[in-house]
């Protein structure tokens, strides 16, 4: 009976389904027939993808049609060519992807020639919304591949996880999306351009936290970016004082020079704002030019004016002049004094509250082989009241695309794409930008395709295309569905004249070396930040434990620590790979005289002054050592050769009149102490030892002179208080004494020995 029942379901069930199933047929095709008879559009439905005149690229992968209608429960699409209908469908959901054959289709139908596409809403059997869009597709290719960043947000989190960083190349019409190119780099890689052949790419790198650094390399089928091909803008002039960060930086057509925004300061604070998540603008640079063949930098004349911000550097087609941003610089020395690129919120709050604006007007000048020119302003792109940025001319020479905004540059919200001809006209707003954000953007090789980057569909940057026509005429924005990546922002965006299967990686070949440890360790020490240092070098040697310097930099690294155990281990492993290098044998003493291991100290020194006679330090330390072992009369014969070398260091005159004192010879022993204080009027050691000799020989009034010259150097020292107040005791003069006993209690107030001196006095 139970089987009886449940087979009873199962039939009732499955007749439910095919009714379903034949029901729903059966209402669309009334759907369709009411569509056909009454053919009216009530505009009450929102198509929001594409927009209305689209054009698309012959090759572009399968696009989703996506409207906004609250009234319906069930589209038709339909999109005809005239009165021939080449495309019907139905969806449950406001979307709609074509099958990649019915794509094709539509594409083939289009081509030159515009479409209807029509969306009609329904539920049951009752229209209630339509609307309807003409699209067309263009016989003219992008034939170029797309390398573009792929960043997670928001922009604090990445500059912080830059590993999780990747670049990508891809081609519009691969349904596979871009392939990643370069992934893992542990530092900033930012900004990057290509040579108009394609053979040639340079990008912005902190290579060992050289925020200067910059890799310039040939596109090959793997390629390496190596330590040979990175250079740093750090050279032009890096004895000036001024620092340099390398903004913009772009190279030429013919990828034989570069120009880049340097000696520069920029505004460059993160936002809390998920959409916005950073603030960036130069405030500060001028532009600079790299010859990758003679291997020179120097200033571009024009666009190197130090009272105004040159940057955005764009070359033209044939490298004849150059078109960048300029503006009157903003001097702050908070900022100037911050040191690092990204910095505290608070420095930019004049910015972000809305106080201040910062507006760049573009300027054309001509190259004149790097003798540059004077700078002129274009008309239309400078002094609209407008910030006017990202210049990029077409490779045909005819027309300038630019980023304009009420303020400032990067992610801006307001920022629209601007296009003028370059022989000179009107600039027009161009009809491809989206409601959010319309900036960095790039040209195809053949001058008809413009790829740009939007934040129309959210935080996550999105990449977009719109054609170009002879006329400068360009269409709404075809987004490239292949490119979109789930939470993750596509920027920065750059056409390459390549196919992308002819490039299939890039390598870091300089992060994961010894030398790059290396670099970060000595800038790690040079900002002061020690265990950081000794933690890269100690990378280094696990990388290449034959790394000479690796080991030499570690031990002065430990030895600044006070590990000196560590710092005398590394110089034994450096000096085994390197048996006759001379200079480290000096260290080697050093070390070993912190160890106390004096005798050990003098053999080294010893080893040092018999390949360099002439290094008067040796000798000094070697006699320090050497009276420590009370070997007070053979120190004193090296004291005697370091004062020969070198007659003007106190430091040598001190040792010397302690192994005098030592040896009892008192009188040498004032004279050395006193040319000591001659040569260095404020050498404390000097003045301290010469009062304690006029003290045991009764020179008062001598000895409260050199203890009242140490007090000058160093008031707060309480031992010296002590002596000035013995001093005065010794001479009767107890209210001095009691002040000074009074003073040097304030510092040490538990010292027994000076309350007892005060309360005799």
């Amino acid at each position: 009976m139970k089987n009886k029942i449940v087979g009873i379901a199962i039939v009732l069930f499955l007749i439910l389904i095919i009714w379903q199933i034949f029901f729903a047929q059966s209402n669309d095709e009334i759907i369709k027939e009411k569509w056909e008879a009454k053919n009216e559009i009530v505009e009450n439905l929102k198509i929001e993808y594409p927009h209305n005149k689209t054009i698309f690229p012959p090759e572009i992968t399968t696009q989703t049609f996506r409207w906004n209608d609250s009234l319906s429960t069930r589209w038709l699409i339909s999109i005809k060519d005239g009165a021939n209908e080449i495309i019907f469908d139905f969806s449950d959901i406001a979307q709609w992807k074509p099958t990649k054959s019915k794509w094709e289709i539509i594409k083939k139908v289009s081509s030159e020639k515009e479409v209807t596409v029509s969306i009609i809403g329904f539920d049951g059997s009752e229209i209630l919304s339509s609307n309807q869009i003409e699209i067309s597709t263009s016989k003219d290719s992008v034939n170029a591949s797309i390398f573009f960043r792929d960043v997670p947000l928001p922009f604090e989190f990445a500059s912080k996880n830059m590993s999780k960083i990747k670049w990508r190349l891809g081609e519009i019409s691969d349904e596979s999306g871009a392939k990643v190119m370069l992934s893992n780099l542990p530092v900033c890689g930012n900004c990057h351009s290509f040579s108009a052949d394609g053979g040639k790419m340079a990008m912005d790198v902190d290579y060992a936290n050289d925020k200067g650094s910059y890799v310039i390399a040939k596109i090959e089928k793997n390629t390496v970016l190596s330590l040979d091909k990175i250079i740093t803008w750090s050279d032009y002039k890096p004895d000036d004082g001024k620092s340099t960060f390398g903004l913009l930086s772009k190279i030429s057509p013919s990828g034989r020079y570069v120009a880049s925004t340097v000696k520069d300061r920029s505004i460059f604070v993160p936002q809390d704002d998920l959409l916005y998540s950073q603030l960036f603008f130069p405030i500060k640079g001028i532009i600079v030019i790299y010859d990758s063949v003679t291997k020179e930098f120097w200033a571009l004349p024009g666009a190197d004016d130090p009272n105004y911000v040159q940057t955005n550097p764009e070359w033209s087609p044939d490298e004849k002049y150059l078109i960048f941003a300029k503006a009157p610089i903003y001097q702050s020395d908070e900022i100037d004094n911050t040191g690092t690129a990204i910095m505290p919120k608070k420095v930019a709050k004049v910015f972000t509250s809305g106080e201040r604006g910062f507006k760049y007007d573009l300027y054309k000048i001509p190259f004149n082989n790097g003798k540059g020119g004077k700078p002129v302003s274009i008309d239309g792109a400078s002094f609209n009241n407008k910030s006017n940025y990202f210049p990029k001319i077409s490779p045909n020479g005819k027309w300038l695309v630019f980023s304009q905004s009420e303020n400032f540059m990067l992610l801006q919200p307001d920022s629209k794409l601007n296009i003028i001809p370059l022989s000179g006209g009107v600039t027009r707003v161009m009809d491809c930008n989206n409601k959010e954000m319309n900036s960095w953007h790039s040209w195809s090789p053949n001058s008809k395709w413009l790829v740009f980057s939007s934040k129309e569909n959210g935080p996550y940057t999105q990449l977009f295309l719109t054609h170009i026509d002879k006329d400068g005429n360009d269409s709404p924005p075809v987004l490239i569905e292949n490119f979109v990546l789930d939470k993750r922002a596509a920027n920065i965006p750059e056409f390459v004249n390549i196919k992308s299967d002819a490039w299939d990686r890039m390598l870091d070949a300089f992060t994961d070396s010894s030398n790059y440890r290396l670099r970060v360790g000595h800038n790690e020490l040079y900002y002061g930040e020690i265990r950081k240092a000794i933690n890269e070098y100690t990378k280094a040697i696990k990388q290449n434990p034959k790394d000479f310097e690796a080991y030499v930099s570690r031990a002065v690294s430990y030895k600044r620590v006070k590990n000196y155990e560590g710092s005398l281990e590394d110089y034994n492993s450096a000096l085994e790979l390197r048996p006759d290098d001379r200079i480290i044998l000096i260290d080697i003493g050093d070390v070993k005289y912190k160890l106390n291991d004096y005798e050990g100290a003098i053999v080294a020194y010893t080893k040092y002054i018999q390949y360099s006679p002439d290094i008067a330090r040796a000798y000094s330390a070697r006699g320090v050592c050497k009276s420590l072992l009370n070997n007070f009369k053979e120190s004193i014969l090296d004291f005697n050769k370091a004062i020969n070398i070198e007659p003007t260091e106190a430091e040598y005159r001190v040792n010397r009149g302690l192994s005098n004192r030592s040896l009892g010879n008192i009188d040498e022993a004032v004279i050395d102490f006193k040319k000591a204080t001659d040569l260095d009027k404020e050498h404390y050691s000097a003045f301290n030892f010469l009062g304690d000799i006029y003290f045991q020989k009764g020179n008062i009034a001598e000895a409260v002179w050199a203890y009242g010259r140490c007090n000058e150097l160093k008031p707060d020292d309480s031992k010296v208080l002590h002596k000035l107040g013995d001093s005065f005791f010794r001479n009767g003069e107890y209210q001095n004494a009691i002040d000074k006993y009074s003073e040097s209690l304030a510092i040490t107030p538990n010292n027994a020995d000076i309350f007892l001196s005060r309360g005799v006095c």
